[in-house]
Order: C-alpha cells, then sequence, then structure tokens
C-alpha cells in the first residue's frame, strides 16, 4: 500500500502542476528516519528549477514528474507515502517539497510517515536504465492474450505471480485478493494449471477492480494513512468483498466467510465458495 489506484489517483491529484515552472525544491528536515533523496536535495534543485513541468505520469506505482529537460523527478510512496498539494496529515513526517511558479498549484508535498519511499530524479537514459526497464506493462494497459502470456509458465501461484512487478505493473497485495475473487480463481492455483477462460476472467477482473477503485480514489484503511493529494480519505475501502475481512461474509456471495491464509508472507483473502480450488464459481 499505496498500489495503482492509490499512485493513480495522486497523479491526478497534481495534474493541474502541468505547465508551472519549479521555483525551488527542498529536503525537510525532521527527527524521524531520513527519506533516500538522490541525488541530494541541492544537486536536484540545480537541475529542476526554472524548469516547465510538461506530464504528470505513473509507472507502476510511482508519480513521474516530467520537466521540459525531459529530467523525471520519481516519487515512489512504498508503504506510507502521499504525494499531496494541501496541509498534510502532520507536520512530523514531511518529507520533501516542491514550490511552483505560473500556475494553479503553489506547493507539491512529499509526505511518508514510515519513511520508506523515495524521490529520484533521473536523466532520460536513467529513467530508461533504472526505472522502465524494471516494470512489466501496466495492469490497465494489459489484454487477456498478453496477461496469460507472461505468467502462463510459471508454476507460482497466481496470487503471487499477480504481485510480480517486472510482470505486471501496479497490482499489490489488496487488489489481487479482490481480482482474484471476482474472477472466482482460488489464490493457491498455480498459473500453469489456469486455464484460458480463467486468464480472460482475470483480466477482466483487473480491469474492472483497478477501474472502479480509481473512481472511489484508492483505499483508505483502518491506519487511515492514505490519503488523496487533498489529503481525503479514498473511498473503495468500503468496496472491498474480501481483503481484510476474514471471518466475515463473503461481498460476493453474501453466502460464505472470508478465509485467510499466508502466501509468501503475505495475508491472502479468498472466499471458498466464490473460489474453489478448481478455479471456478460454485
Amino acid at each position: 500500500m499505496p498500489e495503482l489506484p492509490e499512485v493513480e489517483t495522486m497523479r491526478r491529484g497534481i495534474l493541474s502542476a502541468i505547465g508551472c515552472r519549479i521555483e525551488r525544491v527542498e529536503r525537510i528536515r525532521t527527527a524521524v528516519k531520513p527519506l533516500l533523496i538522490t541525488p541530494s536535495a541541492p544537486a536536484i534543485n540545480r537541475r529542476v528549477a526554472g524548469r516547465e513541468i510538461i506530464a504528470i505520469e505513473r509507472i507502476g506505482k510511482r508519480v513521474i514528474v516530467r520537466l521540459e529537460t525531459d529530467d523525471r523527478l520519481v516519487f515512489e510512496p512504498r508503504m506510507t507515502g502521499l504525494v499531496l498539494v494541501t496541509d498534510p496529515p502532520s507536520v512530523d513526517h514531511l518529507r520533501f517539497r516542491v514550490d511552483l511558479t505560473g500556475g494553479p498549484l503553489d506547493t507539491i508535498w512529499y509526505w511518508d510517515r514510515r519513511g520508506l519511499g523515495s524521490v529520484k530524479l533521473f536523466s532520460t537514459k536513467q529513467f530508461a536504465r533504472e526505472v522502465v526497464s524494471k516494470f512489466g506493462p501496466d495492469a490497465l494497459a494489459l489484454t487477456s492474450e498478453l496477461l496469460r502470456e507472461r505468467l502462463r509458465s510459471s508454476r507460482r501461484a497466481v496470487k503471487v505471480a499477480l504481485l510480480d512487478q517486472q510482470a505486471v505493473a501496479g497490482i499489490g497485495n489488496l487488489y489481487a485478493s479482490e481480482i482474484l475473487n471476482v474472477a472466482g480463481v482460488h489464490p493457491t492455483t498455480r498459473c500453469d494449471k489456469l486455464t484460458i477462460a480463467q486468464w480472460k476472467r482475470v483480466h477482466e477482473a483487473t480491469l474492472d477492480v483497478l477501474d472502479d477503485a480509481i473512481r472511489h480514489e484508492g483505499s483508505t484503511l483502518s491506519d487511515g494513512t492514505y490519503r488523496n493529494a487533498l489529503n481525503n480519505a479514498g473511498g473503495y475501502q468500503s468496496q472491498h468483498r474480501v481483503y481484510d475481512r476474514a471471518g466475515e461474509l463473503c461481498g460476493t456471495c453474501n453466502k460464505e466467510l472470508v478465509q485467510r491464509i499466508v502466501q509468501t508472507q503475505r495475508s491472502t483473502f479468498f472466499c471458498p465458495r466464490c473460489q474453489s480450488k478448481r478455479g471456478r464459481r460454485q
């Protein structure tokens, strides 16, 4: 967390920065764990000050601020990072600021409670080598054929495979559980055992779940950490069918209790009725 829907919401929240110029950037000193900023904030400032922002993009779970020089300022939220344009949840965990001029936005803030994220500036070549090359196709850009092609030979459980950012970019633990529930596929089913029909259902569910989550501006879980660019909670948590609902009725069938298992040290939630081990709905 945040995953594709939350990061896409962050991206959309700062779109009005397009056309603005960066006045300066600053690392905000705090008493908490230092944030990874590369190169140093003064070095970033020398390269970006006075430059126009020409695009706000996203790769997987990263927000990309693209400049007229084709340099990219990349925010990676990891577990608790937020890209904001208004007052943050707390001042103690503000990490980085981008002051703007010539447009409707004055400042882009980066806030990170646990400090596990990063802010990095890349040249065109660095960006291609160190960012683009490390990710598979975006989950929202996949066809069912491409999804199947990238994962069908894997012997991993499908839930685990969907988290592989080199195979498919953007899906994390929360939305993988939701996608497989909607698709009616058991999370422990090996990729090489899935049928063409099952892959089609996984693909359709991926688009449906992620698009719906984006419309609701992401999921704010019980810890309250995730917020959109205006520091408001997302709304998709009220739509969760299985995630973090162990012992409650499945939101899809409303007949069976959701179960929790652990896969690669992460919690997986599923409905044994909707997601039989044969991968077909009962």
